[in-house]
Formats: structure tokens, sequence, C-alpha cells
């Protein structure tokens, strides 16, 4: 994972400053090393399919005995669980950190700003996901195509181990937007310009 120092904390905040003098909107950003820790996951994947398929050869074909489907049972789940551990197709199972995204801006007050501009980009490292949720006074100005072509580039360079750079550049390409269709109209910072780092 990124270590995120005080001085790279302050490049993220002198960012999000920048920006919000260009525009009326506030820009929060918020980075999550993992949005959770998906012990479960693999095994409950392991367990439904553990449980279904020697069930369902035994329904369809009579095969194998009920002794055998225990038996089947019992293999594929020790089975699955092993396979589940593969990092990579663990992650295709797990579900993305997008409630964890709305949570976070509910937390950090986004959706009580003022004109309904609030702006939250969203990392979850482990995953490589990135989100930018935006509030209904701006949705307009920063559409869903925007907002997911500025996270691919973003989440590419969470891939690479370049996070700061991606908040960065998120952050300007997000204030240049801003800038052209929600100008500021007078100087204020309702919330804070901070990295917030969830561990």
């Amino acid at each position: 994972m990124t270590p995120f120092d005080e001085y790279h904390q302050r490049q993220i905040a002198e960012a999000i400053a920048r920006a919000e003098r260009r525009t009326d909107a506030e820009l929060v950003t918020v980075l999550a090393r993992r949005a959770d820790d998906y012990a479960y996951w693999p095994l409950l994947w392991a367990a439904v399919l553990a449980l279904a398929v020697p069930g369902l050869l035994h329904w369809l074909l009579a095969w194998p005995s009920v002794r055998g489907v225990l038996m089947g049972n019992v293999l594929l789940f020790v089975g699955l669980c092993l396979l589940l551990r593969n990092p990579r197709l663990a992650d295709r199972l797990i579900p993305r950190a997008s409630r964890l995204a709305r949570q976070q801006f509910r937390e950090q007050n986004l959706q009580r700003t003022a004109g309904a501009t609030g702006v939250l980009i969203f990392v979850s490292e482990a995953e490589r996901h990135v989100e930018i949720l935006v509030d209904r006074g701006i949705e307009h100005c920063l559409d869903a195509e925007a907002r997911a072509t500025i996270g691919a580039r973003f989440a590419e360079q969470v891939r690479q181990g370049r996070t700061l750079q991606g908040f960065v550049e998120c952050i300007e390409a997000c204030g240049e937007l801003l800038s052209e269709h929600v100008p500021a109209t007078h100087a204020r910072n309702e919330l804070p310009n901070r990295l917030v780092i969830l561990d």
C-alpha cells in the first residue's frame, strides 16, 4: 500500500484548495486501505457451491448415491476453500467498494453543502477501486461519463502504485470541469481540504 505521510497529504490538500478557488464545489478525498477484509466471501461461495453441485447432480442424474453426495459436499467445500484463496479469483467474487464510498459521502457531510455541490473522490486501494460521487446540484456538470473517464485513469494509476499522483491529477481534472460549469462566486470552504484515511 502507498504510504501517505504529512508531505503527501499536504500535496493533496493543496490540490483541493487550488481546485476550490476556481469553483463553488466542495471536494473531499477519502483513501481506504481496503473496503473490507472479505474473509467470509470465499467461504460463502465454497459452501454454496459445495452444497448445490453434488445435490443437483444427484437430483438430475440420480448420481452419486446419498453417501456420495455427502462425500462430494465435503471434498468440494475443502477444494473450493483452497482454490478461492487465490487473490485474483477471489477478487472477481467480491462486491465493489461502492457501498463504502456512499457511506463516506454521507459521513463527510457532502450532501449538506450549500447548493448541493459536494464531490467525493474515493479510493479503496486494495481493491484498486476508484469512485467519484457528486451531489445533485452538480451532477449535470460532472456527469457519469466524465466521472467514469477520470476514475478509470485514476484506477490505472492506483494499479501502478501511483496513488498520490492519481489523486492530484483527479482533483485537477474535476476542478477543471467544475470551474467551467460552477465557477467560484465567493470565497468559502465548508469542508476540510484534507485526505481522509480509513485504515
